[in-house]
């Protein structure tokens, strides 16, 4: 069976469309595992210490602004641990598998 040059272009055309939908898919669900895999864990602590840096910023280190978002970062911490036994370190950007942070590593000038 001989293909004829039309043939050919639609076939190759057909292939390259079902290769890149096929890799779109593939993309989206191993992004959709990993957003399920963490919790949001990681980003409730970038968020608390944003938060904190931008109240100590605006506010003082002895606001009540500050108060609140030392709080909140505590919370994200024990809640990441509870449910992973794992901690983000944004300032160090890792994780710890120890319960080792400090409630006042942000208290320090």
């Amino acid at each position: 069976m001989k293909l004829q040059t039309g043939e050919k272009k639609f076939i190759g055309r057909v292939m390259l469309a079902s290769a890149a939908l096929v890799g779109m898919l593939a993309f989206t669900g191993t992004q959709r595992t990993f957003a399920d895999s963490d919790d949001g864990c990681q980003h409730r602590i970038v968020k608390a210490d944003h938060r904190l840096h931008e109240a100590v910023e605006h506010h003082g280190w002895d606001s009540k602004q500050a108060d609140h978002w030392r709080h909140e970062l505590h919370e994200a911490r024990e809640h990441c641990w509870a449910e992973r036994h794992r901690w983000w370190d944004e300032d160090g950007h890792r994780w710890h598998s120890d319960r080792d942070w400090d409630d006042h590593d942000h208290d320090r000038h």
